[in-house]
């Protein structure tokens, strides 16, 4: 459907937010699901470029969008290492309310409908229902 790719620099995420508009107007998206991609999918984005990529400019992210039986899922991928994505702490969690970080794939997984980590967690596929 549509695909992106953007050195790791966080000055690119104009180009995600703009893959984002064209997807969800190509899919009449109501402001509901367009609030939720939008923030769902930069946080991974960020994360690519910061934990992934380690905001290497060389090293790119690449963003995919595509239309799947009324679902629109979003991938994105670095060209990092992966993380372990079974182990996370909970943002929740008392001794972690205060930190800076940590919230990301919490959003993610709380606003979409599945989250999906592959490639050793370098590449998320992120899915929004938006038909049904």
């Amino acid at each position: 459907m549509h695909s992106i790719e953007i050195g790791s620099d966080l000055s690119n995420i104009p180009e995600v937010e703009s893959l984002i508009d064209r997807v969800c107007e190509d899919l009449s998206l109501n402001e509901d699901y367009y609030g939720n991609i939008l923030i769902a999918v930069t946080e991974a984005v960020n994360n690519a470029i910061i934990h992934g990529n380690r905001s290497e400019e060389s090293k790119r992210v690449k963003v995919e969008a595509t239309n799947n039986n009324g679902a629109v899922v979003f991938s994105v991928e670095d060209q990092g290492e992966g993380f372990d994505f079974e182990n996370l702490p909970d943002p929740t969690a008392p001794e972690n309310i205060e930190k800076p970080d940590g919230r990301g794939i919490f959003l993610m997984k709380n606003l979409s409908d599945d989250v999906k980590f592959e490639l050793n967690g370098s590449k998320v596929s992120i899915t929004f229902v938006v038909n049904g």
